[in-house]
């Protein structure tokens, strides 16, 4: 007797949905449009009828389905600072006593550079920046026309790009006074006579 009983228990959720189910499929319309049929069916369920969306699962279910689009964007911005006077001063040290400043020219052209080799940079005369390397390259960089070099005197910020690089004819230094230059050549520094 016990296992019919479980099995009339276990049918009673599909029972109960059943209203909730046609109510579900009912098309949204208006009750008088409907044919005979179809209002035949509405008599034999009036309880279904008057289900809210809220409390229907079918419509609840449909509803949680919706796909839904979430758009995540990551921005890295690095940014370049000129050398600590620490590092100046250390820099200095290096050279033999009573030999003057070398002298630098330009050598060869670098389309880019690996953004996380720049150790620091100075600003130069004009729209020229110095680059100074980890591997102890200098770099000089042209910036637009436009820009002027003394705009970033406390460093620069750049967009980090996918392939990690900062490239000529590509990227824009922003300072921190708002000036946004695009990197136009850049040249390695290389000491004459060496």
């Amino acid at each position: 007797m016990s296992r019919p009983m479980h099995g009339l228990l276990a049918l009673t959720p599909l029972a109960l949905a059943l209203p909730l189910l046609a109510a579900a499929l009912e098309p949204v319309g208006a009750a008088g449009a409907q044919g005979p049929a179809r209002q035949c069916h509405a008599r034999a369920m009036p309880q279904a009828r008057g289900v809210p969306h809220s409390l229907n699962p079918f419509i609840a279910l449909r509803d949680a389905s919706t796909a839904q689009q979430i758009r995540i964007e990551q921005r890295v911005v690095i940014r370049v600072t000129p050398p600590a006077p620490s590092a100046r001063r250390n820099l200095l040290a290096e050279l033999p006593p009573g030999d003057a400043a070398p002298r630098y020219e330009e050598k060869r052209k670098e389309k880019c550079v690996p953004l996380e080799d720049i150790a620091a940079v100075q600003t130069g005369s004009g729209n020229r920046l110095v680059l100074f390397m980890r591997d102890r390259r200098m770099l000089s960089v042209n910036l637009e026309k436009s820009c002027l070099a003394r705009d970033f005197y406390s460093g620069f910020y750049v967009e980090k790009s996918k392939d990690g690089r900062l490239c000529v004819s590509r990227d824009r230094l922003q300072s921190r006074t708002g000036a946004s230059c695009e990197v136009e050549t850049m040249r390695q520094l290389v000491a004459r006579g060496g």
